[in-house]
This record gives structure tokens, C-alpha cells and sequence, in this order.
């Protein structure tokens, strides 16, 4: 019987989302695969030091749902088993946007989960952990990426244990999902490497969050609230969504030094100050559960790798260290089980030279561009507000103007309402609009504007 390994041991660096299912991606392809954490891990669904946005509302979109069920099959019903909240899509949570309070409430025909980020993680990790040949070491702080003398493959990692003694470990491959990929960038620039270049949107975005336990009396109405400013003069927004537990979590913020407090009073006041009063009336008299948990987002990041064509051999960075999403859009976990799914087909993958993970960064560099290309289009919209930094498109205002019009034919039409939550979902290319039957339609609505 011919072995379908590629390699003996893999090294993951990270236990987030983006190392959990890249592990999961891993386990068929090498003998052992070892995931290493900084942080210790809970042992229930809680949150951990290094995961500080954990603490506000997080979103799995279909695509994401959909990743991890491909990767962990029957992966929806332990997210239910877990207290998952399901919601129908386009119907059960009320999206209210200037022009429209609310925006059209209809069922498209799919469910989605309403989840913590802890619960979330916690629910992969056990799946990571059921197979035999995965490996999860915590409170191992990995200080550096090995590689030969001469820089042309990576030959493992080198890290301190939770006892504080460096070790080493041998791999084929190493996976750096360690968030901000400041690992491969320091072994680049030890073996005098180019680094790749860096596009950045500057949004300085700030945040806060608070959990309320659900009020016996809530509304039926909705099970969750998205409320957006009006660019360009408001740009604070909020999201309420269910949690498992019977619990409610509400994110609140704004850009550009427009953020809430963190004080429970402030919140409530900030909250009351948004372009609408749905989540204000619906927490003010809730029963709040924590304190204040807040955060602050400078930029969204995307690093060119493809464009580096002496990339150390057995080196794979993904999810942050390639691209981090602004997370009002909620793309980042799903991107990163989309990116798994693809580092799995491509092991699957028989290489042309026998020697699959030569060709692995390469070719995982130029396919994840189009994964990427739809999330960083909607990064772009970003620039609607005048303070942010970075490259404005030079036809922004045409793309503005073409969004408004595709919003108003939405609204009208429950087949392209369909469609745009599709493209959000990032289940269908944001390219789908540039169908010439619907493209006519939008410019009428524009001319019509």
C-alpha cells in the first residue's frame, strides 16, 4: 500500500482558530503533528490570556460553519451539544443601516450559529485533540523557527516549556499561526531574506463589550441586532448577538478616538448615543453579568508572501500572519478554516517532483489570493470614513455609489439580497457582481439616485 504521508512530523505554532484547524488539515498527511501554546488551555470553555478579543461578540460565517464541518465532519452538531444559538439567516438578526430600520427581515434558507469565541475554540480543540496522532503541548513559548545554514528550508522550531528549560523540536514543516507572524518575519531577516510587503487601512478602531444575561421578557421579534453608523459622519455601530447560556453579548465602538468608556455607565451612555436605540432599550435594563471588556484594532494588515520567490522550504504562515481583517466584518476565523481547507487539498495534492512540501508555500502564496480577495474588497469600504490611512482605490466613489444602489436592489429583491449575503458570507466571490444583467440593473438604480 502506497503511504499518503508527506512527512513525518509537522509543528504548529498556535492554538487559535488558524492553528487548530490547520492541525486538523495536517493530521492525514504526517505521522505526528505537534500544535504548541503559549498560554495554558482551559480545560472548559473560557477565556485565556492570549486570545484578548475573545472577549467580544465574534462571528462564524457560513463559509466558516462550512470549513470546519469539511474538516471536522458532523462539526454543526457539536456546536449545538456545545449551546450554540442557531439563526436563520437574513431573518433573525435585525440589521438596521442608514436608509433602512431595518433592513428586510427574510429567511434565506440557511442556518447559522450564534457562539462565544471561547465556546467556539473549545469545541475545535476537542476535536483536534480526539485524533491520536495530534499532540497539543501548552505553556510552550516558541522563540524561534529553525532553519539550515544556508537559510533554503526550515528544520523546526526552537521553544521554552512550561517549566521554563529550552527544547527543540525536528519538523518537516512548521506552520506559524502565532497571530501576527513576527516569527517568520524574524527568520527572514536572520538568513537575510526579503521580507514581504505589507498593504495596511488604517482604522484605529476601539471597542467595548458587555455580557447581560437574556431578560425573561426579550423581545421575539429579532435573537440579534447589528446597527451601523452613517458614513462619513458616524462611524460608531453596535452588534448584539445570543450566546450559549442564555446570555446576550453586546460589542459596541467607533473609530479614530470616537470610543466607548470602559465604565458599565459610559457603555450604556455610548450605546444610547448610536444612530439607533434597539440595543440600548434592549440592554438598559438587562441584567448585566461582567464588566466592560475593551479593545483597540489599528489596522487591517495583508502581507504579499506571493510575491517572495526564495521562501524557505517547510515554512507556512497563515491566517494573521498573512492577512488581518478589520473585525466589524467578522471574517478572520472563517478565513482561517477557508485557508485549512485549502492547505489540506494541497497536500492532498500528488507533487509534480515528488516533493510536495517544496512546492507547498508557493503555491499556498498564489491560490489563498483568491480567498483573500473578497474579505480585503470589503476592507477597502473602510476608506468611506476620511481618517483612515492607507492607498484610497482611486475609483472609490464609484464603488460607494454602485454599493448603495446594490443595497436599494437587495432591499427590493429577495434573489439579489440573497446573492449579497452569499458574497458576505463569503461563500461566493464579490466578482459574482460584475454579471452584466446585474450590473445593468444597479446603474439604473444609481442613474435613478
Amino acid at each position: 500500500m502506497v503511504s499518503t504521508l508527506v512527512g513525518k512530523q509537522a509543528v504548529v505554532i498556535g492554538a487559535g482558530i488558524g492553528g487548530l484547524t490547520a492541525a486538523g488539515a495536517l493530521a492525514d498527511r504526517f505521522d505526528q503533528v505537534v500544535v504548541l501554546e503559549r498560554d495554558t488551555l482551559p480545560s472548559e470553555p473560557t477565556y485565556r490570556a492570549g486570545t484578548p478579543q475573545a472577549r467580544h461578540v465574534h462571528a462564524l460565517l457560513l463559509s466558516g460553519q462550512r470549513a470546519l464541518s469539511e474538516l471536522f465532519p458532523g462539526f454543526e452538531q457539536d456546536l449545538a451539544r456545545a449551546g450554540a444559538v442557531p439563526l436563520r439567516t437574513g431573518f433573525d438578526v435585525r440589521i438596521e443601516r442608514a436608509g433602512y430600520d431595518p433592513f428586510p427581515q427574510r429567511d434565506l434558507g440557511w442556518f447559522s450559529y450564534a457562539v462565544s469565541r471561547p465556546a467556539l475554540e473549545h469545541t475545535v480543540r476537542q476535536r483536534v485533540e480526539s485524533r491520536a496522532n495530534i499532540t497539543l503541548r501548552q505553556r510552550c513559548r516558541v522563540q524561534e523557527i529553525l532553519a539550515t545554514s544556508n537559510g533554503e528550508a526550515v528544520t523546526g522550531v526552537r521553544y521554552e516549556n512550561g517549566n521554563g528549560a529550552n527544547e527543540t523540536i525536528a519538523a518537516d514543516l512548521v506552520v506559524d499561526a502565532s497571530g501576527r507572524g513576527a516569527l517568520t518575519i524574524a527568520l527572514l531577516q536572520s538568513i537575510g531574506r526579503r521580507l514581504p510587503e505589507e498593504t495596511a487601512i488604517g482604522i484605529d478602531l476601539g471597542y467595548a463589550t458587555c455580557i447581560f444575561a437574556t431578560p425573561d421578557d426579550a423581545t421575539t421579534d429579532w435573537k440579534g441586532v447589528m446597527s451601523f453608523g452613517e458614513a462619513p459622519k458616524n462611524s460608531r455601530g453596535g452588534l448584539l448577538l445570543p450566546l450559549e447560556g442564555n446570555r446576550w453579548m453586546a460589542t459596541i465602538g467607533g473609530r479614530h478616538g470616537d470610543v466607548p468608556p470602559g465604565d458599565a455607565e459610559g457603555f450604556l451612555a455610548y450605546a444610547k448615543a448610536l444612530r439607533t436605540q434597539t440595543i440600548y432599550n434592549a440592554i438598559r435594563h438587562a441584567n448585566r453579568l461582567d464588566g466592560v471588556a475593551r479593545y483597540g484594532f489599528p489596522d487591517s494588515v495583508r502581507r504579499h508572501f506571493e510575491q517572495l520567490d526564495d521562501f524557505p522550504r517547510g515554512l507556512l504562515p497563515i491566517a494573521d500572519a498573512i492577512c488581518r481583517f478589520n473585525p466589524v466584518y467578522g471574517q478572520g476565523m472563517s478565513v482561517a478554516a477557508l485557508e485549512a481547507c485549502l492547505l489540506r487539498r494541497l497536500l492532498e495534492k500528488p507533487a509534480e517532483d515528488g516533493d510536495p512540501i517544496a512546492a507547498l508555500a508557493p503555491t499556498f502564496f498564489a491560490e489563498v489570493q483568491t480567498l483573500i480577495e473578497t474579505p480585503w474588497s470589503v476592507a477597502m469600504l473602510d476608506f468611506a470614513f476620511p481618517d483612515t490611512r492607507g492607498q484610497r482605490p482611486a475609483d472609490f466613489e464609484t464603488t460607494l455609489r454602485f454599493g448603495i444602489a446594490l443595497t436599494k436592489l437587495a432591499a427590493e429583491d429577495p434573489d439579489v439580497h440573497k446573492l449579497t449575503v452569499e458574497v458576505q458570507h463569503l461563500l461566493k466571490p464579490r466578482s459574482v457582481y460584475r454579471d452584466p444583467t446585474l450590473v445593468q440593473r444597479v446603474l439604473a438604480k444609481m442613474a435613478a439616485a
